[in-house]
């Protein structure tokens, strides 16, 4: 486990394009509806973490858990001697290709011990990424599912669905976070009418309006998370017109302002 340690962040001062994060802190984070908009893998590797409305989920030290796509989940993550430090991967749909997924019994998430040998495969992925072309990462994605599989954790394979029309709208939001896009321009990218969209959408239990709040938000605490960006600049960075805009959106969602969230990663 030290060795995976070092190598995570050996690697995050290399480079600032990585296939996967960092999320540390020294005081305890409590997080309302964080969006997950992703089949996300989080291997624990210091400190505690408890997820749901109740803390029901229980992550320590060693454990990871794979999580599916969800729109809100509660999350506390507790520092244990030093800090919390847990490695973050978010996997793409595609990743999963020529796997047998399970579409019937959908799991909303896994959780087990990181083994010698998936620390192992994370610590090579984390190192392959420093070289390795970008259009490879899913190659070392899928191998970190099959040996999950092999461990026998198969119930990863439930983690995805196909891609529902909020995913892709998810998507088409991300990669234009500080552009205005408009209902005309974002109905012209999906190919589809405005009343079909939304009638969609309805239908995933979901709006135009939410999903750009998800993408908008969760990028905002990401890079809270992994960055020494201003709260300006990264509210500017997601689309807002203003910091304080973006810090009520912040709190109203997340519980916590964004200065607080900065607190739990520094000391007094």
């Amino acid at each position: 486990m030290n060795n995976l340690i070092c190598a995570v962040k050996s690697t995050i001062k290399k480079s600032p394009e990585l296939p996967f994060a960092v999320y540390s802190s020294i005081k305890e984070q409590r997080l309302l509806n964080v969006p997950i908009a992703k089949p996300l893998f989080i291997a624990v590797l210091s400190g505690d973490k408890k997820l749901g409305k109740d803390n029901e989920i229980v992550c320590h030290s060693g454990d990871f858990i794979f999580l599916s796509d969800s729109p809100a989940i509660n999350m506390r993550n507790i520092p244990k001697d030093k800090e919390y430090y847990a490695l973050l991967i978010e996997f793409e749909y595609q990743d999963f290709h020529g796997l047998q997924t399970s579409l019937v019994n959908k799991q909303s998430y896994c959780v087990g011990e990181i083994s010698f040998q998936l620390a192992k495969c994370l610590q090579q992925f984390v190192e392959y990424s420093l070289w390795a072309p970008s259009q490879l990462w899913s190659l070392r994605r899928k191998e970190i599912i099959h040996l999950l599989c092999h461990m026998g954790h198969k119930e990863v394979l439930a983690m995805v669905a196909n891609p529902k029309v909020g995913h892709k709208l998810h998507d088409i939001v991300s990669g234009q976070l500080s552009d205005e896009l408009t209902l005309d321009n974002l109905c012209q990218q999906l190919a589809m009418s405005e009343s079909t969209l939304r009638r969609k959408l309805k239908a995933e239990g979901t709006s135009i309006q939410e999903v750009k709040d998800q993408a908008r938000l969760g990028h905002g605490l990401h890079l809270l998370q992994t960055t020494h960006h201003s709260i300006g600049l990264i509210a500017e960075k997601c689309g807002y017109q203003s910091q304080s805009r973006f810090t009520d959106r912040f709190k109203g969602r997340f519980g916590l302002t964004p200065s607080e969230l900065r607190k739990t990663k520094v000391k007094d």
